[in-house]
Parts: structure tokens; C-alpha cells; sequence
């Protein structure tokens, strides 16, 4: 490691304590994660437990464990629209059933992840069906929204599934042979390369270097962030363990953003518990951005020009009878996509 990182403090720019949703740095925009210990399902795929005391349309409350969010029957993100970046949705258990307004769908599930790319704008829905009626429905999943530049937040809307089976997992071992468990959904790590993005996607780039990576540190295991460059971000949201890890002799303790300085390489000492961070890094994209809900642009007058878009065409239209849409409850992981091409995994 540079000693002139450790003397000039440079590496660690700042943390912060995160929860629900993290503070996020361009290129991202927003994370949110979901973590919800939901019950047994009814014939309706929703909670089988009465759902009193919540406020159904709009419950982010964790009552009892877990949240409708905006479902009323299932729990989830009944239909909505975007506009101007990237959802990338990382399942580490439970489902997901997809429906958007071009008439693509799916269902994928622990481990999978959904890259979507809205461009000039679609209309999707997010559902969170509860098919297990024997037994709980654990659900944990993130959703980061990774900027679009100006040339292609009109692009055409496009999705595409990374299937757990896909995505690059392996180990990296330190000198006193403890384990690192590395889950590389985008970019490169230890000479291991994540699978392709969407084509107009700004990770499509590799000269963007936009990383999104899990870890999962066992007890007293050492991991080096390798240097990236000057221009780069790169945060580490250290989101679930019960121990601390260190990082230039800083104890930091979970639920803690850690924003490092990419032009240096850095070396995370686990403690003596199991800690699980999840990396956001990523070359900037320069250009101003304007955010007003699910419409992410460069200019104001581009948000009243979304919002006017989105009144008129609705984007497309809803082609499904529900706003809050889901899969029958014996569906298997599958996705239909916007050119009628289908892909089914057991």
C-alpha cells in the first residue's frame, strides 16, 4: 500500500452510517435495500397474516418484520414509470415477478440480477410474490440506479437478465488462507471479468470501470481493492455483520458508508465476525443531473418535458389487466423480453 495514503489520510474520505437507503455518488444515483422477513403466502401470493395497522398503498413500516411498500395484495412496487438511467436489481433471496409497458415480463430469484435500462422512458412493475404457503418467504434484494450520459438517456428501453448461474463467483484467499467470497456482477476483480450490461448501458463501457460487487468476508480475512484512477468513485457500504472491519487502522462498524479515494489501493481487515459489503465504483459521468422522482435528466426543462412525455404516451401504455401484476404461483424463473425472445431456467 502507498505509505502516502496512510499519512495524508487520502483513502478514507468519508463514512457514514446508511440504512433503507444510501447516500450514493455519481455515477450512481440512488440504492435502496430491501430486507424483509416476510410469512407464509395466501392463494393470492400475498402475506397470509392480517395486514392491520398498515398503511396499505404506501407501508414502509417493517411491522412485524417486513413492508407492503406500495402493494396492496402482494408486496412490492405496483406499476411505475422511469425515465433517463439504469435499474440494476441484485436478488440475493426471495422473488421478483417483472411486467413492463413493452410487454416484456419475468421471474427470477435468489442470486439473480435484472439490468434494466429505461431510456426515453417505460412503465414497469416490481412485485414480490409470496409463494410458499408451508413456510416463510425471506426476502433480501438491492436496487441501485446507475446514471445514463446525455447521449443515451433516449436510447431505446432494454433488459437483461444475469442468471446466478452466470455471474462470476469465486473465492480470494489471503496469506493466512481465510477466505473472501466475491460475487462480481460488473466490471473486473482479480482478473475475473463480470458479464455484459445492456448495450447503451454506461457499464458497457469497460473504460468506464463501473464496478458492482459483493462481498462476503469470513472471519479475520484480508481483501485489497486494487487502484483504479484518480477520476473514479468508488464507495464500499459495508450493510450487514456483527463484527467490524478495519480499514487503515480505522474500526468501522456495519450499516457505515465508506467512500475511498480510487487512485490508491486499499486493504480491508476483517474482525472475528462474518462482514458482508456490498462496492459501487465507477468513472463520473460529467454532466449536470436533474432528478425528480423516477425521471433522472440533465436539464430542468427535460423533467417537465418527461413528466408532459409520460402524461401523453404513458410511455408505451399498460398492457396487463393489474397495475400490481404476478406469475402464476408455480412459475419457474424465466424472462420474456421486448423481441418476443424468451429465456427459462429450472
Amino acid at each position: 500500500m502507498n505509505m502516502n495514503n496512510i499519512e495524508n489520510k487520502e483513502s478514507i474520505l468519508e463514512t457514514g452510517r446508511i440504512g433503507f437507503q444510501w447516500e450514493m455518488e455519481n455515477p450512481f444515483i440512488f440504492c435502496a435495500h430491501h430486507n424483509d422477513a416476510f410469512p407464509k403466502g395466501n392463494k393470492n401470493q400475498g402475506p397470509d397474516v392480517s395486514l392491520s395497522g398498515r398503511n396499505i398503498g404506501s407501508d414502509f413500516s417493517n411491522k412485524d418484520g417486513f413492508s407492503m411498500y406500495h402493494g396492496e395484495i402482494v408486496p412490492g412496487f405496483p406499476m411505475h414509470p422511469h425515465r433517463g438511467f439504469e435499474t440494476v436489481t441484485i436478488v440475493l433471496k426471495g422473488i421478483i415477478d417483472h411486467f413492463d409497458s413493452l410487454k416484456a415480463h419475468g421471474r427470477y430469484s435468489n442470486g439473480d440480477v435484472q439490468w434494466l435500462t429505461t431510456g426515453k422512458g417505460c412503465q414497469h412493475c416490481e412485485m414480490f410474490p409470496l409463494v410458499n404457503q408451508d413456510k416463510d418467504n425471506p426476502l433480501e434484494l438491492f436496487q441501485v440506479w446507475l446514471n445514463l450520459p446525455k447521449k443515451d438517456k433516449f436510447c431505446e428501453p432494454n433488459y437483461k437478465m444475469l442468471w446466478a448461474e452466470d455471474i462470476p463467483v469465486f473465492d480470494v484467499v489471503d496469506e493466512n488462507n481465510n477466505k473472501t467470497s466475491i460475487k462480481l456482477i460488473s466490471g473486473s476483480f482479480e482478473g475475473r471479468v463480470g458479464l455484459e450490461p445492456t448495450p447503451n448501458s454506461w457499464a458497457f463501457d469497460k473504460n468506464n470501470k463501473v464496478g458492482i460487487v459483493l462481498i462476503k468476508m469470513n472471519p479475520n480475512a484480508k481483501l485489497t481493492i486494487p487502484k483504479g484512477t484518480k477520476t473514479m468513485s468508488r464507495n464500499l457500504y459495508f450493510y450487514q455483520g456483527e463484527g467490524s472491519i478495519v480499514i487503515e487502522n480505522k474500526n468501522i462498524p456495519s450499516s457505515n458508508k465508506i467512500r475511498l479515494n480510487a487512485e490508491f489501493e486499499t486493504q480491508i481487515t476483517n474482525k472475528d465476525k462474518e462482514s458482508f459489503i456490498l462496492l459501487l465504483e465507477g468513472e463520473r459521468i460529467d454532466e449536470p443531473v436533474v432528478q425528480y422522482g423516477p425521471f433522472v435528466m440533465n436539464t430542468q426543462e427535460e423533467i417537465y418535458q418527461a413528466i408532459q412525455d409520460y402524461r401523453e404516451t404513458e410511455f408505451g401504455g399498460w398492457h396487463w389487466e393489474r397495475t400490481d401484476p404476478v406469475h402464476s404461483i408455480s412459475s419457474g424463473r424465466f424472462a420474456t423480453y421486448i423481441d418476443g425472445r424468451e429465456e427459462v431456467r429450472n
